[in-house]
């Protein structure tokens, strides 16, 4: 029995759908670590506008500061917020079995330019670290706002990164520290305006000035 052909528009559009779907499945095959970034960061025309309505002034006191004003690692459905982040960073995460705790995996470090296998050797940076938080701004908010600054997975403020390179920095601004690999300087200024932006936080002028010269990498 003769079966008729689809129509030709048909046909490109079945074409059309199956090339997509082959586009898609060879992104993901070939993701790498390098490819797992925090999300929500801005590019540099929306960083620039951001950085320039921030207020600028002299970084607060760090009186009555403590780590434990920020409550963190927080459990969310069973994972903590570093094993969420430690999943979203990386590729080929293994979990411990029935638990979120990863064990094995790709992780890649964009401060360093390294590669990482060992969750361990891995650290959670808050992007802006919480002493920084503390001195342009948190100190006035409830323990429930410096909860959600701490364990923030809707912004840039989460990253996995070496332990090496997220030691060094502690808990300094771009003008005192930035990340060794220049290349993601520009990256780095984005998400750290990004976050002073959507907490409404301050930054003192050698903050900004060092801001916007990482800007002017990208």
């Amino acid at each position: 029995m003769h079966h008729p052909q689809p129509p030709t528009h048909a046909r490109r559009l079945a074409a059309t759908l199956a090339a997509l779907l082959a586009a898609l499945l060879l992104a993901l095959l070939t993701a790498t670590p390098a490819d797992a970034l925090p999300p929500d960061i801005p590019d540099e025309e929306q960083a620039r506008a951001e950085l320039a309505a921030l207020t600028v002034e002299p970084p607060g006191s760090m009186a009555g500061y403590s780590r434990d004003e920020f409550p963190h690692w927080i459990t969310v459905k069973g994972c903590t917020t570093r094993q969420s982040v430690l999943i979203r960073d990386g590729e080929n995460v293994e979990l411990a079995p029935g638990s979120c705790r990863p064990v094995a995996g790709d992780w890649f470090s964009p401060y360093d330019d390294t590669t990482w296998t060992n969750p361990s050797q891995l650290d959670i940076d808050h992007v802006v670290p919480l002493a920084e938080g503390w001195r342009s701004g948190a100190d006035e908010w409830t323990r429930d706002r410096r909860r959600e600054f701490a364990n923030d997975l809707t912004t840039s403020q989460l990253i996995a990164v070496s332990a090496a390179s997220n030691r060094s920095k502690g808990d300094q601004d771009p003008a005192d520290w930035q990340p060794p690999a220049e290349e993601f300087h520009c990256t780095y200024a984005e998400m750290w305006i990004h976050v002073k932006y959507v907490y409404e936080l301050t930054l003192d002028q050698a903050e900004s000035d060092a801001l916007e010269e990482m800007l002017n990498s990208c």
